[in-house]
């Protein structure tokens, strides 16, 4: 009797603790943020993960009254700096910007993954959304996409090579999907960002670059050291009205679109991520980020919380099948 009497005030004792500490965790999140919040982009600096990442940091500030810090992460097509997201305390604090690759594209090339995107992250905000495009030196001879078409064909015994931001990555994907759907064998040849892979391309090491249209704008507005061949997204861009779409120059049905989103850790409370998806909603919603995107070929984006998980896995579903398809792995 006095062992069940025991347990009893033990549970009634547990009870009362947890109703206290309950409104605390409710204060600390309402209170939320009273420091700055820090965004993880696993990408190097200059290329288009860098430009949203900072972008997006920058409009949240507006809501959040607080500083939103970006720290450059690299590695492992993105892997590393999400896992470091993924393992941050889930408070709010720390949060990353995901990418196509990175949340839909890694776990199906890297056998061994230290983070599950869908178990352990939460979607916040899709950022924005943008086309890739293929790119080319200046003094190469191929002017349009069928020009790059019959190159390839006619190269058999030494493939043309294309240049991407890295393994995984969604000029990556583009340029598989290229070879896919134009019937096409090219040789894939990673770099550690774009800063790396436009000095290959300009210099010769490589025939052809894919890559997200904004870290390449600039360079193909220039002209003097490389030239557009077509974007890939289903429509032109009004930033490079010029440029084709690769569905219009031989590649019917032919349409990717790139995105970039952010993520809080599993287990963030609800109501730090109410404020989280707020503050991007707002930001995003504002006349400087669309001026600001509108330059760069991107539109911010629209979907938050679980539109965007339902969107993300709609993504895997068509990219996993590519990559089942191709055989790709990381190498």
């Amino acid at each position: 009797m006095k062992k069940h009497r025991f347990l009893f005030r033990v549970l009634v004792l547990a009870t009362a603790l947890t109703g206290a500490l309950s409104p605390l965790t409710h204060v600390r999140a309402q209170a939320f943020p009273t420091r700055p919040v820090t965004v993880i982009v696993p990408y190097p600096a200059a290329g288009a993960a860098d430009i949203f990442g900072r972008s997006i940091a920058q409009a949240m500030e507006q809501t959040l009254k607080q500083p939103v810090v970006v720290e450059n992460k690299p590695g492992a097509g993105g892997n590393l700096g999400m896992t470091v997201v993924a393992r941050s305390k889930p408070d709010g604090y720390t949060i990353g910007l995901g990418t196509i690759g990175t949340q839909t594209i890694n776990q199906f090339i890297y056998p061994e993954m230290l983070f599950d995107p869908e178990k352990d992250l939460v979607p916040i905000a899709l950022v924005s959304t943008t086309p890739n495009v293929l790119v080319v030196s200046a003094t190469s001879a191929w002017k349009t996409l069928p020009d790059v078409i019959a190159a390839a064909r006619a190269a058999k015994d030494k493939k043309l090579t294309y240049g991407t931001p890295g393994v995984g990555s969604s000029p990556h994907l583009t340029g598989a999907y290229f070879e896919a759907m134009a019937g096409v064998e090219l040789l894939h040849v990673p770099f550690k960002g774009i800063s790396a892979s436009m000095p290959a391309l300009i210099g010769g090491q490589i025939d052809l670059l894919f890559d997200n249209l904004p870290g390449s704008i600039n360079q193909i507005k220039d002209g003097s050291r490389v030239r557009g061949i077509a974007v890939t997204s289903s429509h032109r861009t009004p930033l490079a009205p010029d440029l084709p779409t690769f569905a219009e120059s031989g590649v019917p049905g032919f349409d990717v679109t790139a995105w970039f989103a952010i993520y809080a850790p599993r287990g963030t409370p609800q109501p730090v991520m109410d404020k989280l998806i707020e503050a991007a909603r707002v930001g995003l919603a504002s006349e400087k980020v669309i001026q600001a995107y509108a330059k760069l070929a991107a539109l911010p984006g629209t979907l938050f919380g679980p539109d965007l998980g339902a969107f993300e896995q709609s993504e895997r579903v068509k990219w996993g099948k590519l990559i089942k398809e191709r055989g790709i792995k990381a190498e």
